[in-house]
């Protein structure tokens, strides 16, 4: 890949993300200043191929110690973990500091009422 010097964004060195899984890889390339991209430029973003569930990047271009400007894109291969396959992931709790916001504050003039409505009782309530 060609580094074109007519532009002004500072360079950057490609880290190594080849063996990692795909959300600590592209954390390595957030942290250097590069962003991880599907090889395919017709298809979908590599965010939503690696999700969800573990996925292991398998190849990159280009390669590590590479000189691109800030944030421009590594091409990753990435593939499914085999483990992570027969694992099932079981819901967790809501942390509280999630359940604090998300919870009306107790002097809410936020009707009561609302809360207990069904779909259906929403659905009714649309078509008047």
């Amino acid at each position: 890949m060609e580094v074109d010097s007519d532009r002004s964004a500072d360079r950057v060195v490609v880290p190594d993300v080849v063996g990692t899984i795909f959300s600590i890889g592209r954390a390595m390339a957030t942290e250097a200043g590069v962003t991880l991209a599907n090889p395919d430029p017709d298809g979908p973003p590599i965010g939503a191929l690696a999700w969800p569930g573990i996925f292991i990047i398998t190849r990159q271009e280009p390669e590590p110690g590479a000189i691109l400007h800030r944030w421009d894109s590594v091409q990753v291969w990435v593939r499914a973990d085999e483990a992570s396959s027969s694992v099932t992931l079981l819901p967790t709790a809501t942390p509280p500091s999630l359940s604090a916001r998300l919870a009306p504050p107790s002097n809410s003039t936020f009707p009561s009422q609302i809360l207990s409505l069904g779909s259906s009782d929403i659905s009714a309530r649309r078509r008047r």
